[in-house]
């Protein structure tokens, strides 16, 4: 699987918890600086990023990845709709959570197949 990271890199110990919980080895992490500039429209300084992610449009499509969101929600956001686009569907998200620990440090919590919960909440759509 590939990990594409919108945020803060990802250590070893993160990286063996989420081959762990996805059964699978992380083949790749590609990390993009997804700093923006809050004077400029959002939507093309976002699509200029996933841009420089170094995949294909067939690779959009057919490669398992998990995605590590920024942190600026309005920025996730547009990663997201930006991401279905070139995917053709909602990709899986990881959640960190903190531990317990001084100085601040981040585990795994999930791995949240956003498509999953889509078909669901379609589903009750009437």
């Amino acid at each position: 699987m590939i990990i594409v990271n919108f945020a803060h890199p990802l250590d070893q110990k993160q990286i063996r918890q989420l081959e762990e919980i996805g059964g699978a080895t992380v083949e790749r992490v590609i990390e993009v600086d997804s700093q923006v500039d809050p004077a400029q429209p959002l939507a093309p300084q976002v699509a200029a990023l996933v841009d420089e992610v170094d995949l294909s449009a067939r690779d959009w499509q057919s490669i398992p990845l998990i995605v590590n969101l920024p942190s600026l929600n309005h920025s996730a956001a547009v990663v997201l709709a930006e991401l279905h686009g070139r995917c053709g569907y909602f990709p899986a998200i990881l959640r960190l959570r903190p531990t317990n620990s001084f100085p601040a440090q981040f585990e795994v919590a999930e791995v949240i197949s956003l498509q999953h919960l889509r078909d669901g909440a379609r589903r009750k759509r009437v």
